[in-house]
Parts: C-alpha cells; sequence; structure tokens
C-alpha cells in the first residue's frame, strides 16, 4: 500500500528546531530509532529506566552522529505514579514527536505485577504509555506525532476485554502479544479522538516486523556481534531482519509529511523484513466498540485520560 519512491532511508530529511522523546531508546529498535533521528539535527530524548545504560547509548550516537543533540530523561513505566514527576523533569517546553518503543517480554512464569498490581507487560507496555500520553499531551506542538509500536505477534492475537491483566490464563506469548496489541488499539482509537477533538495532533501505529541481533550492525559496547554470529543469523536475513532497519517505519512515521495519523506501518516483505511501507488496518484493530472499552479500562487502571 505504501510507496517508497520518495523515501531513503539513508537519507533523512533535516529535522532542526525540533525536539523528539523516544521511550526505551538505550538499547534494541529504540537505540536505532534514537540514533537515526539524531542525524536529523532533531533534539532527541531518550527515556530510559537505567542511567547508566541511557548514557552508554548516548555516548554510542554522539560517536557516530556529528554535533547530535542527544540526553536522557529517567522514565519507568512500570511505575505510573512516578510519569507525570518524570515529565516534568525532562524541562520540555514543546514536543514534535514521542515513540513509544519501551516495552518489557517475559518468556517464563510466574506471572509478575507492577507496583500498581496490574500484570507487568499490560502494565508497562500498554498502560505504562497510555499515561505517559496523557502527561506529555500538554507538550505536543501543533502538527506533532504520537508514534505507537506494536508488533507482528500483536496483529495475531485477540484482546480479552474481560480479562485484560491474564489473571485467569495467564501465558507469558500471549500476554506479551496482547500487551501490544492493546497498544495498536490505543494508538487508531486515541487518533480517532484527536480528530474528533479538531487536534493537529496525529497518532500513527507502527510495527518493526522480525528482528534479530544476530543480523544489527554493532554498537560496542553497547551491542557487540561476533563473526559467528553474524555467518548464522545469514540465512534468516531473508525472512527477517537487524534491529536498525527494524527501526525504519517508526523514524518514517516520526519524519515523512505523507504519513497521516490512523495509519499503520511496518516493513513491506510480508510485514516482516524490508522498507517502511504502510499496511492495511485488519479489522479487530480498529474496531471501536472493542477500543472504547479497552480505553475505559485503561483510564479506570491510570487514572488519566489522554483525550481530555
Amino acid at each position: 500500500m505504501g510507496s517508497n519512491e520518495h523515501w531513503d532511508v539513508r537519507r533523512l530529511p533535516r529535522a532542526d528546531g525540533r525536539t523528539f522523546l523516544v521511550t526505551g531508546g538505550n538499547a534494541g529498535i529504540g537505540y536505532f530509532v534514537a540514533e537515526q533521528l539524531a542525524g536529523t539535527g532533531a533534539t532527541v530524548v531518550i527515556g530510559s529506566r537505567d542511567a547508566a545504560k541511557a548514557e552508554t547509548a548516548l555516548t554510542s550516537i554522539r560517536s557516530r552522529v556529528r554535533s547530535a543533540d542527544v540526553r536522557s530523561a529517567r522514565l519507568d513505566l512500570a511505575d505510573l505514579a512516578s510519569l507525570k514527576a518524570s515529565v516534568d523533569a525532562m524541562g520540555l517546553d514543546r514536543l514534535d514527536a514521542v515513540v513509544h518503543n519501551a516495552g518489557v517480554l517475559l518468556d517464563d512464569p510466574p506471572r509478575r505485577e507492577t507496583a500498581e498490581g496490574n500484570e507487568l507487560m499490560f502494565g508497562t507496555n500498554h498502560l505504562g504509555h497510555f499515561a505517559l500520553t496523557a502527561w506529555l499531551r500538554p507538550l505536543l506542538t501543533p502538527g506533532s506525532r504520537v508514534v505507537v509500536t506494536g508488533s507482528f505477534a500483536g496483529k495475531q492475537e485477540r484482546l480479552d476485554l474481560d480479562d485484560l491483566q491474564s489473571t485467569r490464563d495467564y501465558r507469558p506469548k500471549r500476554t506479551y502479544g496482547r500487551s501490544k496489541l492493546a497498544q495498536m488499539v490505543f494508538g487508531f482509537e486515541f487518533d480517532r479522538r484527536l480528530r474528533a477533538a479538531g487536534s493537529e495532533t496525529a497518532c500513527v501505529v507502527t510495527h518493526p516486523g522480525g528482528a534479530l541481533d544476530s543480523l544489527t550492525p554493532a554498537r560496542p559496547p553497547l551491542h557487540e556481534r561476533t563473526a559467528g554470529e553474524r555467518l548464522r543469523g545469514l540465512p534468516l536475513g531473508l525472512v527477517v531482519q537487524g534491529k536498525e532497519a527494524a527501526a525504519w517505519p517508526a523514524v518514517r512515521a516520526v519524519l515523512d509529511p505523507a504519513v497521516s495519523g490512523g495509519q499503520m506501518w511496518g516493513p513491506r516483505a510480508f510485514g516482516l523484513r524490508g522498507l517502511p511501507a504502510r499496511e492495511p488496518v485488519r479489522e479487530h484493530l480498529s474496531d471501536p466498540d472493542g477500543a472504547a472499552r479497552l480505553w475505559a479500562a485503561s483510564v479506570e487502571l491510570t487514572g488519566v485520560d489522554p483525550s481530555m
């Protein structure tokens, strides 16, 4: 659906004077989103709960991007009560885009909870970003973008609106997929509410496709890759990609003026790898009735409403 005719992932448009926040920008895909955005001349703020890892990421970006204007801010999405203070401490008077990238993925039981008693993956990946959006909204400039990062796995899931916290049947991979699905449903619903309110801010949903460390360029000491790992990963490069390429859909959603709110962008080849392209939005992702129920539950659980 999307055309890459006029979009070059290696020659991004300038964004001098603009300010972008990337949650989880200290590692993985989020790091490469931050690195690529820093190359446009924008001010990039990395939101991270680990100050030491954030500093390592900043050092890496500065070593690769001449005159990079990057800094970090403490941000713990699993601690809802801390988010307003974290936003205040950023000292921003404007924000041109936020990339909701940070996430928690647990591989094994037992089920874990946040300090507020929410299931950890749902509480961090969805509720944390939901609440953060509410606190950031006064800073969003006309024409700004809220970029919500979903996942390929999330597209395959269905929400259980009667058990959002996975209390009855906790399976880590399914719970993770549902938490990412909740993010995507939130993104489409938020854009509908922005349009209804006449806002000039747009919300765009993206997903990175399949991304492996073995296919990811080295950024020592943040990420190191041996020759053996690289060789073992080469066959998988026919199907998936590294995390540098996985950052492309989010970066395009921030920078490309042709991208509109309510759209979804992901890798071009089967949604798993390749240049960023617009994807069709499946019905279960944009169902307004289910989204309204998720929104109401999220407001009740966080105590804030991003649409207000």
